[in-house]
């Protein structure tokens, strides 16, 4: 029976320890040869052989491409709760190289010796069982709490899960036996026997009996890889294609492994025989309809969500769905929980197109482009919907020297592009936390620790590299494509998706960094006396404040922090030194740093929030009395965890008001206020709106439909509206402030 798995080689290699560099070489050969796969077996307790968890890791930093297995990890001797640490860690290490390959054991007398326990044949699959389970357990990382397991064999209380693998390591089984069979049809990814120990008939009966208890299980026997060890079955590279050829459509083995020493032999597997079997197998599948398995098991294909052709996705354009082992890992963003119902991942900007293409088949479907993780209050994930996520698209390259003119894609993050940029001691001002993807800051506007002085990350944006919503790329700069240029600068995220930025940065040595703590027992009066500070200050002062709520019995803390753009001691001292009259420092770091240092704050793992941020975010020219005390009331009533103001002003406030999408130039100061509650922060709001003019697209999460009004003004509403019926007449990206104009019932309503 041919299962319709791709064809893959591999090589069976002996650890032997009498020369270490023998089998690393082999293993170097069996990659160079086109093979797919290297295995070695593993026997602990023979003393003239390498350690195999050993053996492999230097094998993996020895090549490049070729996956990696134990052929098989002898489970009584190896605690499974290790192994899963153990194997995520290799397949992190190596770039998703390695598969698991287990046996139950044998040989029990030398794992006697070693201080394992003796089991009957029985016991020992139920053991291997348990073990499987334990290791799967631990690689889910999509849940919190610890693992708990009380096998008969094998116990874990409380075990924290992760690390998480870097791709879905598959499970292989060497298996002979009825129960081991039947095992390996419940719980395995692959059979692994060999053929040496095997008589005629029992690849069929194997086979009938891992199909039976698939199916008894819920799952599609297609979903089980059909490997097999085997010798030199001819001298005659043909003839031993032939064989092969003859395994893999009446037996349905679609990974061979060759158990040789031989370098030459490699070799010959590799560029002669494999060739050949491919070929004589594919003529066969051709004859036959033999249809391709599917990637995906029956689990995962019934998490699908309805409404979704998953079938009609662009030919290599990477996709993600709910049931896949990698979705955890995409489905939310550093601060907002998502379920979609399919993320793609496109790598240039024709998937990019592509991409597009799909979301516009299924317009009834929230469609969110995603750059990086954070997300606060654009809607980079959705339930249900499609998914755009622009993380392959991460490149930084420079353009020019002399101009300091760097290319970079929307998935690069923050922390990343500071250091490359740092190596030429340049910096682009762009937020403060360096996990942040372009994409999305770079088209909102990008208020950082050095905006007073260099200006918002999208003053230095020059050209801009765009796909529309019909699919076409275009260039968008001063003199092509100029209103998509203008628009693209702070309200990007309605007109397309960029593809490429093009960024004049700026010479940015050493600089200070500024982290300071004060115990207020007047709230306002600090508030006030930190504008009032800030606006005073010299341009290479850029500082934030942040606040919580005041907790009982606790004084109330004000963080300070930021960047003062001077290597000099003196005059750093002296930028802060007023803020130090304001109230009693509780704790001060100031310190002499670089801006990638700055920027390398980043937690740059997979993220897993849950739930979604609740922001109300304003802009004001002054921090007015009024504004200090209003600010204060709305903390002192608990319905605001996190007040923050950022200092604006200064180099912002050169550029034009009407030069690009992003207004409101003459604001000193960005507020943002986060909540638990929509409803109780927007009330708590009330208590400062009336202070504020336009916002900060970036950290408001609201839906309100008024405010697209408070985020541009008339006539930059009007010019945006014009544009975004230009290039996007069906409204393709409508989901993150979009600007068209509603339908007449609704916004009468």
């Amino acid at each position: 029976m041919d299962y319709g798995h791709r064809l893959e080689f591999g090589a069976f290699l002996t650890p032997a320890a009498g020369d270490p560099s023998v089998p690393v070489a082999l293993s170097q050969v069996a990659e160079a040869s086109g093979l797919d796969l290297v295995t070695f077996q593993d026997h602990p307790y023979q003393p003239s052989f390498l350690d195999t968890w050993t053996l492999m890791s230097f094998v993996a930093a020895r090549t490049d491409r070729i996956r990696i297995a134990p052929n098989v990890l002898n489970i009584p001797l190896r605690p499974p709760a290790v192994v899963a640490r153990s194997a995520a860690s290799l397949d992190l290490l190596s770039g998703g190289r390695f598969d698991l390959g287990l046996g139950a054991g044998g040989f029990w007398d030398a794992i006697e010796a070693m201080g394992g326990g003796r089991l009957t044949p029985g016991e020992s699959v139920t053991a291997l069982e348990e073990a499987i389970d334990v290791i799967r357990e631990l690689w889910d990382t999509s849940e919190r709490r610890g693992v708990f397991t009380d096998g008969t064999h094998h116990r874990v209380h409380g075990a924290k899960r992760g690390p998480r693998p870097a791709h879905d390591i598959p499970i292989l089984v060497g298996a002979y036996k009825p129960r081991m069979l039947a095992l390996t049809g419940r719980k395995g990814d692959g059979w692994l026997p060999s053929l040496a120990y095997m008589k005629p008939g029992d690849l069929d009966r194997g086979n009938a009996a891992i199909d039976a208890a698939a199916e008894e299980s819920g799952r599609d026997p297609r979903e089980i890889r059909r490997l097999l060890n085997v010798g030199q079955l001819a001298t005659d590279p043909r003839e031993f294609a032939e064989r092969l050829a003859r395994l893999a459509i009446d037996d349905g083995i679609s990974t061979f492994i060759l158990a040789s020493d031989d370098p030459r032999g490699l070799r010959e597997f590799g560029e002669d025989v494999a060739p050949v079997v491919r070929e004589l197998v594919a003529r066969e599948r051709a004859q036959r309809g033999t249809a391709e398995a599917s990637g995906r098991s029956a689990a995962a294909l019934s998490a699908r969500r309805p409404g979704i052709a998953y079938d009609d996705i662009p030919a290599g354009l990477a996709a993600i769905e709910p049931g896949d082992f990698g979705y955890a890992d995409v489905r939310a963003t550093y601060m907002r929980g998502g379920s979609p119902g399919i993320v793609l991942q496109p790598d240039s900007p024709q998937q990019v197109a592509d991409a597009i293409a799909f979301a516009r088949r299924h317009p009834q479907l929230p469609l969110a482009v995603r750059s990086g993780g954070h997300g606060i209050s654009g809607r980079s994930t959705n339930d249900g919907g499609i998914v755009i996520d622009l993380r392959r698209l991460d490149g930084i390259d420079v353009l020019d020297e002399e101009r300091r003119l760097v290319r970079v894609g929307p998935g690069a993050r923050w922390t990343h592009v500071a250091d490359v940029l740092g190596e030429r001691g340049w910096a682009l001002s762009s937020g403060d936390y360096g996990g942040v993807g372009v994409g999305g800051l770079a088209t909102a506007g990008g208020i950082g620790f050095l905006a007073r002085e260099h200006g918002l990350t999208i003053d230095h944006l020059r050209a801009a590299e765009i796909v529309l919503a019909d699919g076409s790329l275009v260039r968008a700069d001063a003199e092509e494509n100029p209103e998509l240029f203008w628009a693209v600068r702070g309200a990007g995220a309605n007109v397309g998706i960029v593809t490429s930025f093009e960024f004049e940065v700026d010479d940015v040595g050493q600089v200070g960094w500024a982290q300071l703590a004060f115990e207020l027992d007047d709230p306002a009066a600090f508030i006030e006396g930190y504008g009032r500070i800030v606006e005073a200050a010299p341009r290479d002062t850029t500082l934030f404040l942040l606040m919580g709520a005041p907790r009982r019995g606790q004084p109330q803390i004000a963080q300070v922090y930021g960047v003062i753009d001077s290597d000099d001691p003196d005059t750093i001292i002296a930028r802060l030194q007023p803020l130090a009259e304001l109230a009693p420092l509780v704790q001060q770091s100031v310190a002499f740093t670089t801006y990638p240092r700055i920027m390398a704050n980043a937690d740059l793992g997979p993220q897993r929030e849950v739930g979604e941020p609740h922001s109300r975010s304003g802009l004001i020219e002054h921090v007015t009395p009024e504004f200090a005390a209003a600010a204060t009331r709305m903390l002192a009533g608990g319905d605001s965890y996190f007040f923050q103001l950022r200092a604006v002003g200064g180099a912002v406030a050169d550029v034009a008001e009407e030069a690009t999408a992003y207004a409101h130039r003459s604001a000193n100061f960005s507020v943002v206020a986060l909540g638990g509650d929509p409803a109780r922060l927007d009330a708590a709001w009330s208590t400062i709106a009336s202070h504020v003019q336009g916002m900060y697209l970036s950290f408001d999460s609201s839906l309100r439909p008024e405010r697209i009004a408070e985020a541009f003004p008339p006539a930059t509403l009007a010019r945006l509206r014009a544009i975004k019926a230009a290039v996007d007449p069906d409204g393709v990206f409508r989901d993150n402030f979009a600007v068209a104009m509603p339908p007449v019932a609704d916004a009468a309503a």
